[in-house]
């Protein structure tokens, strides 16, 4: 950081357009996202893309900005990475629009943007044009930020949310609920919630793989607000189809369920920023869980349950039926309200 020309926190001025806002882009921001597209510094950036293309934006309002396994710096790239991939695309470029608060901590805006920048260059992609607006104290809480991905779509055809057919079979790629009881202890000062970390990761690389080994995937989908039991919730809806899940297969940290049953939270409720949800056929189904185990983000990779159809099953078209591991069966409801504020 350039401690010569930096305050050392975020000013008004610095969001005035003149000096102050040139120095803040340039000792922060052009620091840390240096790239030929974005250093051209024009109204637009120029993009070189062919065919089918994803797109998606996110806003990020986290609090506290730095918590266990990452930040809001790496929450807006690998939410936004994530999203595109679940389209079956590359993602290649993001837009990033921050929302500072006056009197932000310059050295935190430094170690979120640094955060940021690490996140792009490992998930492959370049941030290629943004904006910056300082807003009076209490206008914000300390610092949001959106993100805007854009990516080539390369699996056809595409996997949706309305493509879960009967017979398929639901893969995770990891353990539930690491992200949004990481945050929480953090933001309460549980101390008796300990080792645990967020697991915010791009997971671009682990589709491609899934997409070269499997080919057609009819879903894919990241478990973050609401989590397991929500998304899974959304996707019977948008398929017309119903699901069953077995509690016993689904992967969840040891201190994670003893954090949740003390605090009387549901980790299958819990957001998630480094994991997805695969629908496929059941044929294809090791081979996607072996291309899951290959990535770094995969290693816990399990099949958790089946696609139904609502005629033939024990739940109507939009329902999950959880299976218990005494042999019971309930419902997995969409979550209602919100279990945790400000996780991503």
């Amino acid at each position: 950081m350039s401690t010569a020309t930096s305050p050392a926190t975020v000013l008004l001025d610095c969001g005035s357009g003149g000096k102050a806002s040139q120095r803040l882009i340039a000792d922060c921001f052009f620091r840390h996202f240096h790239n030929p597209i974005l250093s051209a510094m024009d109204d637009a950036a120029r993009l070189d893309l062919h065919g089918p293309l994803a797109m998606s934006t996110d806003s990020y309002t986290v609090t506290p900005l730095v918590f266990p396994g990452g930040s809001i710096g790496t929450l807006a790239v690998h939410g936004t990475v994530n999203d595109v991939s679940m389209l079956g695309a590359r993602p290649r470029y993001l837009s990033c629009g921050f929302i500072i608060e006056e009197g932000l901590d310059f050295a935190l805006l430094d170690r979120v943007t640094a955060d940021m920048a690490a996140a792009a260059r490992a998930a492959g992609v370049l941030i290629v044009t943004g904006d910056t607006k300082v807003v009076p104290r209490g206008a914000c809480d300390k610092l949001f930020i959106n993100t805007t991905g854009i990516g080539e779509i390369i699996a056809d055809p595409a996997p949706s949310g309305h493509r879960a057919r009967p017979g398929d079979v639901v893969l995770i790629s990891g353990s539930m609920g690491d992200h949004g009881l990481t945050v929480m202890a953090r933001r309460e000062g549980l101390s008796f919630v300990s080792d645990v970390a967020s697991d915010s990761a791009p997971l671009n690389g682990m589709v491609e793989e899934l997409l070269r080994r499997t080919g057609d995937i009819h879903v894919l989908r990241d478990p973050t607000r609401g989590g397991l039991a929500t998304t899974l919730n959304e996707i019977a809806g948008q398929s017309g189809v119903s699901i069953t899940v077995r509690e016993a297969d689904i992967p969840v940290r040891e201190n994670v369920k003893n954090g949740c049953s003390f605090l009387g939270l549901d980790p299958l409720y819990l957001a998630n920023e480094g994991k997805l949800i695969c629908i496929l056929p059941q044929e294809k189904a090791e081979t996607a869980l072996e291309a899951m185990r290959a990535s770094p983000y995969g290693a816990e990779a399990a099949a958790i349950g089946t696609v139904l159809d609502p005629d033939d099953g024990p739940a109507k078209a939009g329902q999950v039926i959880l299976e218990t591991p005494i042999g019971g069966r309930r419902l997995l409801s969409m979550l209602e309200g919100d279990q945790l504020p400000r996780i991503c």
